[in-house]
């Protein structure tokens, strides 16, 4: 019988689109105070429109921009058979579309869905992670995906992580230019750190105004319910915070912006990225996915 994945209820999705517009209301509002500082009113009207514009270019990018931030690249069915097997499968029991697959160079186990819905999902996975877990535990962390896909959250988080991407774009730049850019496992660079600081709370205020760490919760339950194996989940959800912990991403301008999509906060709580947080503790969520199996954390 097919399993289908947590769908919002009407109230949920109401405060969640809440979240959204309020979010984008914001942006607007910010960019029209910039344009009555520059040019008056006129100025305003102009900037209503450009950051009209950008919002629906992000509408239509957000999934583009948080693969990117990444590093993410397509890959194919004959580099991955197995993956592909497995969310083909999941897919097949959600009753969803098969999602795009993609794989980010990054070290740290970790993985994220984006898009706009079912057909335009997709689905990252990080080499650590494909490195760190057996197959039931990747199973389970794809049945997790997949549940914010058919949760139909995938679309808020998705945008959101668009727009703060574009409010952080000026750190990024400062990344971009600076000598050492080359450097696998760069830290941030002090320009980067001052405009850290004053764009990163901003973006963070979209991210927590559209986001709710109820989101994760649900898709635990359902993403074990579509996996067959809660306890397969709350094994790979250990080794992804033991992970994260040993292996955390530096918060620069691009990811932490998307940060958020992630299974598992891929950033030490600390400085600006603890503005970012929207993760439930991993302990709580082990306890949700265990208890019904009699089961500890």
């Amino acid at each position: 019988m097919a399993v289908r994945g947590y769908t919002l209820r009407a109230a949920e999705l109401a405060g969640v689109l809440a979240g959204l517009l309020t979010s984008v209301a914001l942006v607007i509002a910010g960019c029209a105070l910039l344009g009555v500082a520059a040019a008056g009113g006129g100025g305003a009207a102009v900037a209503i429109v450009l950051a009209g514009l950008l919002v629906v270019v992000v509408f239509a990018c957000c999934d583009r921009l948080a693969l990117s931030a990444m590093l993410a690249r397509p890959v194919g069915e004959v580099e991955h058979p197995e993956l592909y097997r497995l969310v083909r499968e999941l897919s097949r029991d959600a009753r969803l579309p098969v999602p795009r697959l993609y794989l980010s160079p990054v070290g740290q186990p970790n993985a994220f869905a984006v898009g706009r819905g079912p057909r335009s999902a997709a689905i990252c996975c990080t080499e650590g992670l494909l490195r760190a877990l057996d197959e039931a535990e990747l199973r389970a962390v794809l049945g997790h995906e997949l549940a914010h896909v058919s949760g139909h959250d995938v679309l808020v988080s998705s945008v959101s992580a668009g727009l703060a991407t574009v409010i952080m774009l000026p750190a990024s730049l400062a990344r971009s230019v600076r000598p050492g850019r080359a450097d696998p496992c760069p830290g941030l660079g002090a320009v980067e750190s001052l405009l850290m600081l004053v764009f990163g709370p901003v973006a963070a205020v979209i991210v927590r105004l559209a986001v709710s760490r109820e989101r994760e919760y649900r898709a635990d339950t359902a993403g074990a319910l579509l996996a067959g194996d809660p306890v397969a989940l709350a094994s790979a959800l250990r080794k992804i915070d033991a992970g994260t912990a040993e292996l955390a991403l530096a918060p620069d301008g691009r990811r932490i912006a998307v940060g958020h999509l992630m299974i598992a906060c891929p950033f030490r709580p600390e400085g600006v990225a603890r503005l970012f947080h929207s993760h439930p503790p991993v302990a709580e969520r082990l306890r949700r996915l265990e208890a019904p199996a009699g089961y500890r954390s």
